[in-house]
């Protein structure tokens, strides 16, 4: 173009700023991220948690894993590299020599800047003939016209050397990028947004919609046939040759699988090897060395594909409700999804007990908690028991096993559940309608199981306090009087006729109220003393004076004024109804708004797990469901971020018919056995209020039209009159 001048870079110089650039901008982001983390900081926290889960197998593969792995080495040795690189590119870049000299290819060819290329062309053409070598000329001075006119003319540029650099840089990042780019879509098409293959998704849906209502035996074999642990569609699944020996050695031991069933893809090697390594793992069953690999790796996963299928349900139940003649899993298919997560997490099968759980607890050892004396089946029972007993109890492990056992079950989660029923932006968010959408509000606070030792052991540090309440009870007892001291009925008639003459014939004044400016009672006023003989006058006096004031006050304007009073009270008592719901609206639209712009962590509390390969975070199930109908009232929502106190909002439509409905708001651990808790919900639904198709503010009578007519004309006679009487 006309006017542009351009500087040409023959030397390559350019080339290592643009390298130096390129380089810095992988070191710098990729040191921040990829640094491996202080491992000092990891080495404590394992520290801290050992007392507790330093059985757990997740613990000690963590502990191994972190002495023995070189990748954080390696990631060091190759960041150090790069900023060595670097380093020595930004050493090169300094020393070189930058020469910035104008350079104008018209002012070589002795032209005008807008000299058309016809005359770009003819004065080349004259100078060449006159600085050509061959004919004498000066080859310097005809170098600088050659390349001024290439500059001028694009067909006759040739690439210089630092063009070449960059075109080779350019083709080398295009081809990495084009290939990068592919594997992540490939990877994208075949992978939920919870990385899960679409391939298992499709296939938990086709077994959920045949069969709606699932048992457990059925859903482990639909869990097993993810296409995670196909070696064709996963490449950290594997089969291998000695699976024809050892599984089928545990099939024997196991006993209840059904092997000869040919319905695919429940028969395929690959499912039934997962079966079979999961159900081992539910009965804690020890493995060889080569399986126990490839147990982990199945029991790892399982459950995230647990809670694909909870979504599959909650979709297809979604369908359900939304079409008609759709059918609906169970609310038992939901909830065993939700048992078999449990188990798989402690390694426990269903007929399990949940004192299991606990370290140095055995089957035989149940025998003592389930006796006659202490009945003592659940976790709450062992925390509700007093320490004599519990140390009793619990004779057969000794100090040292007994202390890691309170210690465990100390860390163990105790959970409480507070539930508000409403709806929001509703006149009477109190009032539920037919149709109407429910907000129910869960507040749940996490606390540890030892404080509920704390507060056994506070109840019973008191003996003083408790003696002397029962001295004092024993007090009492021994003051009331015996049945052979009471009289007979006829002196109690007797004297209860008596009271009641007494009380006809006594006349008690009635409390006068002072009320105050708005209307608010205050107080009684308490009864005069008895008047002496010098004050009789005084007192007839003040006598006459009320009672006139008294039939003042009986006047009708007085009572219009007392009835305004009251209206007045009545419109300032429903204001302040009115800014109490709209502060308390306001406030829980702050909270959700606040919600969704946190991001809560999802790392809460570790869990204690003796047989679960990786460490898992304590994770809860919310949700509403009518238990008769056996339906899901609300979807199951997925606590993963309560670490002391979290809210939870749960959402559903009000039943179409008015009526009494029962609902149960059920709390469901993903990690712990015999921790979940219902509450009942106690629905009643009205009818819904009737749309007015006229306001009664906008229905105007005729009567108040006439009038205004009336108005508008003698307000026009007047000022003619007016206007008359000026003339």
């Amino acid at each position: 173009m006309a006017g542009q001048q351009f500087q040409y870079d023959d030397s390559g110089n350019t080339f290592f700023y643009f390298l130096t650039s390129f380089v810095g901008l992988i070191v710098i982001p990729a040191t921040y991220y990829l640094w491996p983390r202080d491992q000092n900081a990891e080495q404590l926290r394992l520290k801290s948690l050992r007392r507790v889960h330093g059985r757990c197998l997740w613990y000690r593969l963590r502990l191994m894993k972190s002495q023995q792995s070189i990748v954080p080495t390696l990631k060091k040795a190759a960041l150090l590299f790069g900023w060595a690189v670097f380093l020595l590119l930004a050493y090169k870049v300094s020393k070189l020599d930058r020469e910035y000299q104008e350079y104008n290819p018209f002012e070589v060819l002795n032209l005008d800047p807008g000299a058309s290329p016809s005359e770009i062309k003819k004065q080349y053409r004259v100078l060449s003939l006159k600085y050509h070598p061959d004919k004498g000329g000066d080859e310097a001075a005809f170098m600088r016209i050659a390349k001024a006119y290439a500059a001028k003319s694009p067909s006759a540029a040739q690439p210089s050397g630092s063009a070449l650099h960059f075109l080779c840089l350019f083709l080398h990042f295009s081809v990495c990028d084009f290939f990068l780019q592919g594997t992540w879509w490939y990877r994208s098409i075949r992978y939920s947004g919870d990385q899960i293959l679409i391939n298992t998704t499709q296939l938990f849906m086709h077994f959920m919609y045949k069969t709606p209502n699932m048992n457990m035996k059925r859903l482990a074999m639909v869990l097993t046939a993810a296409f995670e642990f196909d070696p064709r569609s996963n490449k950290e699944a594997t089969i291998r040759p000695t699976d024809n020996i050892e599984v089928p050695q545990l099939i024997r031991e196991l006993g209840n699988i059904n092997v000869k069933k040919k319905e695919p893809p429940f028969c395929y090697p690959y499912s039934l090897k997962a079966r079979v390594l999961v159900l081992a793992h539910l009965a804690r069953m020890d493995v060889s060395e080569e399986l126990e690999e490839d147990q982990r790796f199945v029991v790892r996963k399982s459950p995230a594909l647990l809670q694909e299928m909870i979504n599959v349900g909650c979709q297809l139940t979604m369908m359900a409700n939304s079409r008609g003649g759709f059918r609906a899993p169970r609310l038992v298919t939901i909830e065993n999804c939700m048992k078999l997560t449990q188990m798989t997490v402690q390694g426990l099968q269903e007929s399990k007990s949940p004192l299991l759980q606990l370290p140095h607890f055995e089957e035989e050892h149940l025998r003592y908690c389930i006796s006659k004396k202490y009945k003592v089946r659940s976790l709450q029972d062992l925390v509700s028991l007093k320490d004599s007993d519990r140390r009793s109890m619990l004779r057969f492990l000794g100090e040292e096993k007994y202390d890691e056992v309170m210690a465990v079950l100390g860390s163990f989660p105790h959970l409480t559940m507070d539930t508000k029923l409403q709806v929001l932006d509703d006149e009477d968010s109190n009032n539920i309608t037919a149709g109407s959408i429910v907000t129910v509000t869960v507040t749940l606070t996490r606390k540890r199981m030892s404080d509920m030792f704390e507060k056994e052991q506070d109840s019973t540090s008191c003996p003083g306090e408790e003696a002397s309440t029962e001295e004092a009870q024993a007090d009492a007892s021994k003051t009331k009087t015996k049945v052979w001291q009471n009289k007979n009925k006829g002196a109690k008639k007797a004297a209860k006729s008596k009271k009641k003459k007494l009380t006809k014939k006594k006349a008690t004044p009635a409390p006068v109220k002072a009320k105050q400016a708005n209307g608010n009672v205050a107080g009684n006023v308490s009864v005069a003393p008895a008047v002496t003989p010098e004050d009789d006058d005084d007192a007839s006096d003040k006598g006459s004076e009320s009672d006139e004031g008294e039939a003042n006050k009986d006047s009708p304007s007085e009572r219009d004024e007392d009835s305004d009073k009251q209206s007045d009270t009545e419109v300032d008592e429903m204001a302040g109804d009115d800014e109490e719901e709209w502060e308390a609206l306001q406030q829980s639209i702050q909270r959700r708004e606040r919600a969704l712009l946190e991001t809560k962590s999802k790392v809460t509390h570790p869990v204690y797990s003796l047989y679960f390969p990786e460490e898992k975070q304590e994770w809860w199930w919310l949700y509403i469901a009518d238990r008769r109908e056996q339906t899901l009232v609300s979807m199951p929502y997925h606590v993963c971020t309560l670490k002391d106190t979290e809210e939870v909002e749960l959402k559903f439509p009000a039943p179409p018919k008015t009526g009494n409905y029962q609902y149960s708001v059920i709390l469901r651990s993903d990690s712990y056995l015999g921790l979940d808790q219902i509450k009942p919900l106690k629905l009643e639904v009205h009818e819904a209020k009737a749309m007015l198709d006229n306001h009664p503010q906008w229905d105007i009578p005729d009567t108040e039209e006439e009038d205004e007519e009336q108005e508008d004309s003698d307000g026009i006679e007047e000022s003619e009159d007016d206007d008359e009487d000026n003339d």
